[in-house]
Protein backbone atom coordinates (compact mmCIF):
# COMPACT_ATOMS: atom_id res chain seq x y z
CA UNK A 1 0.00 0.00 0.00
CA UNK A 2 1.18 3.78 -0.95
CA UNK A 3 1.23 6.32 2.27
CA UNK A 4 2.09 9.72 1.58
CA UNK A 5 1.82 10.37 5.14
CA UNK A 6 4.37 9.23 8.07
CA UNK A 7 2.85 8.69 11.17
CA UNK A 8 -0.53 7.33 12.70
CA UNK A 9 -2.02 7.80 15.92
CA UNK A 10 -4.36 5.06 17.13
CA UNK A 11 -6.61 5.11 20.54
CA UNK A 12 -6.84 2.34 22.54
CA UNK A 13 -4.31 0.71 20.70
CA UNK A 14 -2.78 -1.49 23.82
CA UNK A 15 -4.37 -4.78 22.84
CA UNK A 16 -6.90 -6.67 20.49
CA UNK A 17 -8.08 -4.58 17.52
CA UNK A 18 -6.14 -1.68 18.20
CA UNK A 19 -3.09 -3.95 18.94
CA UNK A 20 -3.56 -5.23 15.15
CA UNK A 21 -3.98 -2.07 13.67
CA UNK A 22 -0.76 -0.74 14.87
CA UNK A 23 1.38 -3.86 14.03
CA UNK A 24 -0.31 -4.17 10.42
CA UNK A 25 0.52 0.25 10.38
CA UNK A 26 4.10 -0.43 11.66
CA UNK A 27 4.95 -2.92 8.70
CA UNK A 28 3.16 -0.15 6.22
CA UNK A 29 6.45 1.94 7.41
CA UNK A 30 4.08 4.25 9.29
CA UNK A 31 5.60 5.14 12.88
CA UNK A 32 2.63 4.39 15.35
CA UNK A 33 1.95 6.58 18.32
CA UNK A 34 -0.03 3.76 20.85
CA UNK A 35 -2.32 5.22 22.88
CA UNK A 36 -3.40 3.69 26.16
CA UNK A 37 -5.59 5.08 28.94
CA UNK A 38 -5.01 2.57 31.95
CA UNK A 39 -2.39 0.07 31.42
CA UNK A 40 1.37 1.58 30.21
CA UNK A 41 2.26 -1.97 30.45
CA UNK A 42 0.75 -3.87 27.64
CA UNK A 43 1.36 -0.42 25.81
CA UNK A 44 5.07 -1.04 26.39
CA UNK A 45 5.06 -3.80 25.40
CA UNK A 46 3.48 -3.43 21.98
CA UNK A 47 5.98 -0.87 21.35
CA UNK A 48 8.99 -3.18 22.31
CA UNK A 49 7.23 -5.83 19.89
CA UNK A 50 6.55 -3.64 16.97
CA UNK A 51 10.54 -2.28 17.57
CA UNK A 52 11.69 -5.68 17.60
CA UNK A 53 10.41 -6.31 14.18
CA UNK A 54 11.80 -3.26 12.52
CA UNK A 55 8.80 -0.87 13.16
CA UNK A 56 8.68 2.38 14.20
CA UNK A 57 6.58 3.34 17.52
CA UNK A 58 5.98 5.37 20.53
CA UNK A 59 3.61 5.38 23.67
CA UNK A 60 1.20 7.93 24.41
CA UNK A 61 -0.67 7.67 27.66
CA UNK A 62 -4.27 9.81 28.12
CA UNK A 63 -7.78 9.55 28.33
CA UNK A 64 -9.93 9.83 25.04
CA UNK A 65 -12.98 11.15 26.44
CA UNK A 66 -10.46 14.25 28.11
CA UNK A 67 -10.62 16.89 25.90
CA UNK A 68 -7.93 18.84 26.79
CA UNK A 69 -5.59 15.62 27.10
CA UNK A 70 -6.54 14.73 23.29
CA UNK A 71 -5.95 18.35 22.33
CA UNK A 72 -2.65 17.94 24.25
CA UNK A 73 -1.66 14.73 22.88
CA UNK A 74 -2.54 15.70 18.83
CA UNK A 75 -0.34 19.04 19.65
CA UNK A 76 2.61 16.54 21.30
CA UNK A 77 2.74 14.51 18.32
CA UNK A 78 2.76 17.54 15.89
CA UNK A 79 6.24 18.93 17.29
CA UNK A 80 7.76 15.29 17.51
CA UNK A 81 7.27 14.73 13.86
CA UNK A 82 6.14 17.93 12.33
CA UNK A 83 3.07 16.50 11.46
CA UNK A 84 -0.30 14.19 12.36
CA UNK A 85 -0.88 12.23 9.08
CA UNK A 86 -3.37 9.35 9.94
CA UNK A 87 -5.29 9.20 12.85
CA UNK A 88 -7.99 5.75 13.99
CA UNK A 89 -10.41 6.12 16.41
CA UNK A 90 -10.77 2.97 18.06
CA UNK A 91 -11.18 3.69 21.99
CA UNK A 92 -14.02 2.12 23.14
CA UNK A 93 -16.29 0.65 26.16
CA UNK A 94 -19.54 -1.73 26.41
CA UNK A 95 -21.63 -1.32 29.36
CA UNK A 96 -24.56 -4.24 27.90
CA UNK A 97 -28.29 -4.46 30.42
CA UNK A 98 -31.43 -4.31 28.89
CA UNK A 99 -32.75 -0.72 27.72
CA UNK A 100 -35.74 -0.73 30.93
CA UNK A 101 -32.87 -1.60 33.75
CA UNK A 102 -30.27 1.56 32.06
CA UNK A 103 -29.99 4.54 33.87
CA UNK A 104 -28.68 7.30 32.10
CA UNK A 105 -25.11 7.21 33.54
CA UNK A 106 -25.08 3.92 31.86
CA UNK A 107 -25.95 5.53 28.41
CA UNK A 108 -23.75 8.72 28.60
CA UNK A 109 -20.53 6.97 29.78
CA UNK A 110 -20.65 4.70 26.78
CA UNK A 111 -21.32 7.58 24.56
CA UNK A 112 -18.71 9.58 25.76
CA UNK A 113 -16.23 6.59 25.47
CA UNK A 114 -17.28 5.68 21.74
CA UNK A 115 -18.46 8.50 20.41
CA UNK A 116 -17.65 11.97 21.94
CA UNK A 117 -14.02 10.88 22.17
CA UNK A 118 -14.36 9.95 18.45
CA UNK A 119 -15.79 13.63 17.54
CA UNK A 120 -12.31 15.16 19.87
CA UNK A 121 -9.99 13.10 18.03
CA UNK A 122 -11.21 13.32 14.22
CA UNK A 123 -12.37 17.75 14.78
CA UNK A 124 -8.21 18.25 16.34
CA UNK A 125 -6.61 15.83 14.01
CA UNK A 126 -8.64 17.84 11.18
CA UNK A 127 -7.47 21.21 12.27
CA UNK A 128 -3.82 19.76 12.11
CA UNK A 129 -4.27 17.92 8.66
CA UNK A 130 -6.06 20.83 7.10
CA UNK A 131 -2.56 22.95 7.03
CA UNK A 132 -1.06 20.79 4.58
CA UNK A 133 -4.29 19.91 2.96
CA UNK A 134 -3.78 16.41 3.47
CA UNK A 135 -5.07 13.49 5.90
CA UNK A 136 -7.12 10.55 6.87
CA UNK A 137 -8.80 9.50 9.48
CA UNK A 138 -10.66 5.79 10.18
CA UNK A 139 -13.09 5.61 13.01
CA UNK A 140 -14.43 1.62 13.59
CA UNK A 141 -17.90 1.46 14.53
CA UNK A 142 -19.69 -1.83 14.48
CA UNK A 143 -22.13 -4.04 12.96
CA UNK A 144 -24.36 -2.93 15.84
CA UNK A 145 -24.28 0.37 15.01
CA UNK A 146 -26.21 -0.74 11.62
CA UNK A 147 -28.32 -3.00 13.18
CA UNK A 148 -29.21 -2.39 16.19
CA UNK A 149 -28.48 -5.07 19.32
CA UNK A 150 -30.89 -6.20 21.97
CA UNK A 151 -29.18 -5.52 25.53
CA UNK A 152 -26.80 -2.63 23.68
CA UNK A 153 -28.89 0.62 23.21
CA UNK A 154 -25.91 2.50 24.45
CA UNK A 155 -23.55 0.65 22.18
CA UNK A 156 -25.58 0.93 19.45
CA UNK A 157 -26.17 4.40 19.72
CA UNK A 158 -22.85 5.27 20.41
CA UNK A 159 -21.62 3.27 16.70
CA UNK A 160 -24.35 4.30 14.67
CA UNK A 161 -23.72 8.01 15.65
CA UNK A 162 -20.40 7.58 14.98
CA UNK A 163 -21.40 6.40 11.25
CA UNK A 164 -23.41 9.56 10.81
CA UNK A 165 -20.87 11.61 12.56
CA UNK A 166 -17.87 10.32 10.27
CA UNK A 167 -20.34 10.62 6.90
CA UNK A 168 -20.58 14.67 8.23
CA UNK A 169 -16.46 15.10 8.80
CA UNK A 170 -16.29 13.58 5.48
CA UNK A 171 -18.18 16.28 3.71
CA UNK A 172 -16.78 19.00 5.73
CA UNK A 173 -13.14 17.35 5.53
CA UNK A 174 -13.14 16.86 1.50
CA UNK A 175 -12.13 20.67 0.63
CA UNK A 176 -9.42 20.39 3.33
CA UNK A 177 -7.93 17.09 1.31
CA UNK A 178 -8.58 15.15 4.70
CA UNK A 179 -11.07 12.07 4.30
CA UNK A 180 -12.71 9.79 6.84
CA UNK A 181 -14.41 6.46 6.67
CA UNK A 182 -15.50 4.11 9.56
CA UNK A 183 -14.49 0.29 9.70
CA UNK A 184 -17.78 -1.77 11.09
CA UNK A 185 -16.74 -5.00 12.53
CA UNK A 186 -18.60 -8.10 13.19
CA UNK A 187 -17.50 -10.76 15.93
CA UNK A 188 -13.94 -10.75 16.17
CA UNK A 189 -11.61 -13.12 17.87
CA UNK A 190 -10.40 -10.86 20.79
CA UNK A 191 -10.29 -11.47 24.58
CA UNK A 192 -14.46 -10.48 24.85
CA UNK A 193 -14.98 -13.26 22.80
CA UNK A 194 -12.17 -16.15 24.03
CA UNK A 195 -14.75 -15.52 27.61
CA UNK A 196 -17.85 -17.01 25.63
CA UNK A 197 -18.69 -20.48 26.02
CA UNK A 198 -18.08 -23.02 22.92
CA UNK A 199 -21.96 -23.36 22.88
CA UNK A 200 -22.71 -19.34 22.41
CA UNK A 201 -19.61 -19.46 19.88
CA UNK A 202 -21.21 -21.88 17.64
CA UNK A 203 -24.51 -19.99 18.23
CA UNK A 204 -23.04 -16.93 16.92
CA UNK A 205 -20.96 -18.65 13.78
CA UNK A 206 -24.33 -20.33 12.47
CA UNK A 207 -25.56 -17.03 12.09
CA UNK A 208 -22.53 -16.29 10.21
CA UNK A 209 -22.70 -16.69 6.09
CA UNK A 210 -18.71 -17.26 6.51
CA UNK A 211 -19.15 -19.32 9.38
CA UNK A 212 -16.03 -18.47 11.46
CA UNK A 213 -15.12 -14.88 13.76
CA UNK A 214 -12.98 -12.61 12.35
CA UNK A 215 -9.46 -12.03 12.63
CA UNK A 216 -8.24 -8.92 14.37
CA UNK A 217 -5.96 -8.71 10.86
CA UNK A 218 -9.09 -8.49 9.11
CA UNK A 219 -9.83 -5.15 10.95
CA UNK A 220 -6.13 -4.18 10.83
CA UNK A 221 -5.83 -4.58 6.59
CA UNK A 222 -9.55 -3.16 6.18
CA UNK A 223 -8.41 -0.21 8.13
CA UNK A 224 -4.72 -0.21 6.42
CA UNK A 225 -6.70 0.53 3.29
CA UNK A 226 -8.49 2.81 4.12
CA UNK A 227 -5.84 5.17 5.69
CA UNK A 228 -3.58 4.79 2.55
CA UNK A 229 -3.50 6.66 -0.69
CA UNK A 230 -4.91 3.45 -2.32
CA UNK A 231 -8.11 4.74 -1.15
CA UNK A 232 -7.56 8.39 -2.19
CA UNK A 233 -11.34 8.40 -3.74
CA UNK A 234 -12.90 6.82 -0.84
CA UNK A 235 -14.50 9.25 1.88
CA UNK A 236 -17.65 9.07 3.81
CA UNK A 237 -17.83 5.37 3.52
CA UNK A 238 -18.67 2.27 5.52
CA UNK A 239 -16.73 -0.94 5.31
CA UNK A 240 -18.20 -3.95 6.53
CA UNK A 241 -16.03 -6.44 8.30
CA UNK A 242 -18.67 -9.22 9.58
CA UNK A 243 -18.20 -12.40 7.65
CA UNK A 244 -21.56 -11.59 6.23
CA UNK A 245 -23.60 -11.42 9.14
CA UNK A 246 -25.04 -8.28 8.56
CA UNK A 247 -25.17 -6.92 4.32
Amino acid sequence: MNFSGKNVLITGASKGIGAAISKELAKEGLKVWINYRSNPKLADSLKKEIEQEGGKAAVIGFDATDEDAFVEAIKTIVNSDGEISYLVNNAGITNDKLAIRMKKEDFTSVVDANLTSAFIGSREALKAMSKKRVGSIVNIASIVGESGNAGQVNYAASKGGMIAMTKSFAKEGAARGVRFNCVTPGFIATDMTDKLSEEIKESYVSNIPLKRFGDPKDIARAVAFLLSDDSSYITGEVLKVNGGLYM
